[in-house]
């Protein structure tokens, strides 16, 4: 949810920071800016995307060797040009933001007595006034931007530059994410890495409360204290061919295709080491096992939905009993606080700030038992945490979270197991047999993935509707959620997930001839009821689009349509029920012709509520 990237080098670095704006396309954006310091500030901004501006910088011949740029996701103002990022002060300061300011209609009001007159709707040119309110006292700005930083309440990442200080970056950091890149002679600020990583591998990854000033040859970091502080430089692993399109035609199908490699990569510890415990989770994870009595899982979005599956897994097979609550819904209620609870997060970003929020709360509550399940190393919700499983997932792209989502499953279930191990209920048999499940699942994934051709054809049939109905039971209901979230996500059709005992006591009102119901139908022992449900919607001229297992009894007929997954897979069998259902929202999206990667209105990473 929007991007920075900014540069201070001895070459012109405006083609970088294009380049890094694309890199951050994923994270979703409507309008894009970019500012240089040039005899003056040089500042190009355009709606739309990143190549409508870059076409404006090359008709301007725009070059500079210190300059920032942003892609926004509007919040405060609508999609103009006026409200586009970078913002400027007096023709003295360009500032651009993450994030959102809590305070910043007292703020105004406070620079407007100042003088100050604004020419946008954003919270954003709050901190541009700001800043140069402290700036013409001290006349330093990295000075400035920690008290203005002071002044400012909410969530947001900044990167600023001055025309007086043509050597120096300065930014801020508080709930956003922001990282530094070290090159030779030259320095770069960003969202995150895949913005600066064709350019270098080493980064810092700032704190909450850091403040930096950044040179061609060096970089200072304080911290919320305003004390000088070292910040650990990390070698990323991300490189940029991993961001890089090859063959596809869009990063989303790229990354369902890429499932069974970054699955099998995430239960690569489990596969070769058995279920080890403090190894796979970290020191003393078998002793905070031991003592937990319950699980809360706190989480957003598709990550949630991962989470309402594990609720099956811990407590079937750890005997755990497992709560799962939506972060943002947490943070704000009266909840009561329990020691002995394990606190589990889950993020593919590690920044998603309603999560991060969720789990600061449970740690004031008392909570110190936390789990991070996170796809990004070194990022913030696994920093506060006690306890971390990394996902293997690679860089994830596409707007619409794909593998993430399944190796989060993998996760999940792979604390299931450890739970149960360190609590007495996972003998060596159960384990061996666990491992052998797990062995079978990139398998079964390819094989779901090679039905995508039957897949499409469906997809020619849902792009001509606007509504549609997903039902699944017990384990196979987030699966159904996950297939309507999918499916509204990407192609805009109005799509709703229900438990298949629940259409009689509502939904079944919807069902016609239009309203195409995609049933989860796995071989388990619901599926006798799942079959009873479905007769309910044939019965009301409903056409039922059935994912069915190998070894499962299903026959097509008029009005009912039938693609076999593999074998049923036990209980990992919503790993491979949620393969079909991307490829379904993938097509049908392909058919109508909306913007797969980039869905409108939405975004990669959430740092806003």
């Amino acid at each position: 949810m929007c991007g920075i990237v900014a540069a201070i080098a001895d070459r012109n670095i405006v083609p970088m920071l294009t380049e890094g704006l694309k890199r951050l396309e994923y994270r979703g954006y409507d309008s894009a800016g970019i500012a240089v310091l040039n005899g003056g500030i040089k500042r190009v901004r355009r709606v739309g995307r990143v190549v409508e501006m870059e076409n404006a910088v090359l008709r301007e011949n725009l070059q500079g060797i210190l300059g920032i740029a942003h892609t926004r996701w509007a919040t405060h103002g609508g999609v103009t040009e006026p409200n586009a990022h970078p913002h400027v002060s007096s023709d003295e300061i360009a500032v651009v933001h993450n994030g959102i300011i809590e305070n910043h209609e007292a703020q105004r009001s406070r620079l407007a007595a100042l003088g100050y007159v604004f020419h946008s709707q954003t919270d954003t040119e709050v901190i541009a006034h700001l800043i140069h309110h402290y700036y013409k006292a001290c006349g330093k700005l990295f000075e400035a931007t920690q008290k203005a930083a002071a002044d400012l309440h909410g969530a947001y990442a900044i990167g600023v530059v001055a025309l007086s200080e043509p050597e120096t970056i300065a930014g801020a950091r508080m709930g956003c994410p922001l990282v530094v890149g070290l090159g030779e002679g030259e320095n770069y600020l960003a969202s995150d890495v895949s913005a600066v990583i064709a350019e270098t591998k080493r980064v810092l990854y700032l704190e909450d409360g850091d403040c930096v000033a950044i040179h061609r040859n060096s970089v200072e970091v304080v911290d919320k204290d305003r004390r000088k502080v070292e910040r650990k430089i990390h070698v990323s692993k991300l490189s940029a061919d991993a961001i890089d399109l090859g063959p596809y035609q869009h990063y989303m199908q790229k990354e369902i295709h890429e499932q069974p490699r970054a699955v099998a990569d995430t239960i690569e510890g489990v596969i070769d080491n058995g279920v080890d415990v403090d190894l796979l989770f970290g020191d003393g994870a078998t002793e905070i096992f031991k003592g937990v009595d319950s699980a809360l899982i706190l989480a957003s979005g598709t990550s949630y939905y991962a989470g309402l599956v594990a609720k099956y897994w811990i407590e079937s097979v750890a005997g755990l009993r497992t709560d799962v609550e939506l972060g943002h819904e947490y943070r704000y209620r009266e909840s009561i606080p329990n020691p002995r609870q394990l606190v589990v997060t889950i993020s593919q970003s590690g920044e998603t700030l309603d999560t991060m929020e969720a789990l600061k709360r449970a740690k004031e509550l008392g909570h110190d038992k936390t789990l991070s399940i996170c796809n990004v190393r070194e990022s913030a919700i696994p920093r506060a945490s006690r306890l971390v499983f990394y996902t293997r997932a690679g860089a994830e792209i596409g707007v619409a979270s794909t593998k993430a989502f399944t190796t989060q499953l993998a996760s999940l279930y792979t604390l299931a197991l450890s739970l149960a191990k360190a609590r007495g209920r996972l003998d060596a048999k159960k384990e061996a047999e666990a491992i052998e499940q797990l062995r079978f699942v990139p398998g079964s994934i390819q094989f779901a993935l090679n039905l995508e051709p039957q897949v499409q054809a469906w997809a020619e049939r849902f792009a001509g509707k606007e509504h549609a109905l997903f039902l699944g039971r017990g384990l196979h209901y987030p699966v159904a959620l996950e297939g309507a979230l999918k499916l509204k996500e990407i192609s805009y059709i109005h799509a709703e997930a229900y438990p298949a005992g629940e259409l009689k006591h509502g939904p079944l009102a919807l069902v016609d001839a239009n309203m195409p119901v995609v049933v989860i139908a796995p071989n388990d022992v619901l599926l006798e009821k799942v079959k009873s449900n479905m007769q309910e919607v044939r019965a009301r001229g409903g056409e039922l689009y059935v994912f069915a297992d190998l070894d499962s009894h299903f026959t097509e007929s008029e009005g009912v349509h039938v693609i076999r997954t593999p074998r049923y897979s036990g209980v990992l069998s919503p790993i491979i029920h949620t393969i079909p259902v991307q490829l379904l929202a993938y097509h049908t999206a392909l058919k109508r012709g909306t913007d797969v990667d980039k869905p409108r209105n939405l975004a990669k990473s959430v740092t806003v509520e």
